[in-house]
């Protein structure tokens, strides 16, 4: 997932050449039954993950079964649907920093979530101490960590230099080894944006936990819908902004109502 590149490091008045670790950034254009859906600017890992997490959460499939086939071939993927004659969205470029390019966010189209489902503080604690702890990062700077949880343990960590392809790859390994998303949770290293509340609740993922920040739009979309908020979780602190409920020890033990 990197290259070590020849470089010249500056420290004060030294001066030296030598070699640094930098992530690997590719376009990879997608193909659905043979129409490009979209070019994605992303590591080149876990690719069958992000296809079926990508095309999940962009509702261009109903199921993992609605998959025939993946073929993966240099910075091509292309994908063959049961159905053929399945209708794409227009043509979009995802940026590494971006995620999905919408508008606007229209929450009365979008699921919601009334799980139960909870974490502790503990949890989350521990999560982001151990699971956002990337020997991947620590040599290049320059990579999101997205993790998907239960109670018990890490499921998957993906790493991208986008969250939002990392988080589609998540949610895609989920699919793929029939995991119940709803009884899981999702930790990421950068910050929650409106993109990424969207994806969760297209999953039916009740929690999403950032290491950073969040935005009003993320929260905003978040508390109609029913998703759990959590950002700045480090150093044993965090802020819980929405339906604070399923963060044992952070919001009231009263059963959850149906968000409307």
């Amino acid at each position: 997932m990197y290259k070590k590149l020849t470089c010249i490091r500056v420290d004060g008045e030294k001066c030296e050449k030598c070699e640094h670790e930098v992530i690997e950034e590719v376009p990879m254009a997608l193909f659905v039954n043979g129409r490009h859906a979209m070019t994605a600017m992303m590591s080149p890992v876990q690719l069958e993950d992000f296809v079926t997490g990508y095309l999940f959460t962009e509702q261009i499939i109903k199921n993992v079964d609605e998959i025939e086939s993946i073929r993966i071939e240099k910075n091509r993927l292309s994908v063959i649907t049961r159905n053929l004659f399945r209708v794409l969205g227009p043509k979009k470029t995802i940026l590494s920093g971006c995620g999905g390019s919408i508008s606007f966010i229209d929450t009365g189209k979008l699921p919601k979530i009334s799980s139960d489902y909870t974490i502790s503080t503990a949890d989350i604690r521990n999560a982001a101490r151990t699971v956002l702890d990337s020997e991947l990062h620590a040599r290049t700077g320059g990579i999101h960590i997205v993790a998907l949880l239960d109670r018990e343990k890490v499921l998957v960590v993906s790493e991208d230099i986008g969250r939002h392809n990392a988080l589609d790859r998540v949610i895609g390994y989920g699919l793929r080894n029939n995991i119940d998303l709803s009884r899981t949770w999702v930790i990421v290293s950068g910050r929650i944006s409106s993109e990424m509340v969207r994806k969760c609740l297209i999953a039916g993922i009740p929690i999403i936990v950032s290491r950073g920040a969040t935005t009003t739009l993320a929260v905003e979309t978040a508390e109609k819908t029913g998703l759990t908020v959590a950002a700045f979780a480090r150093g044993g602190k965090m802020v819980v902004y929405t339906h604070t409920r399923r963060v044992e020890g952070a919001g009231p033990a009263a059963a959850p109502s149906a968000p409307q």
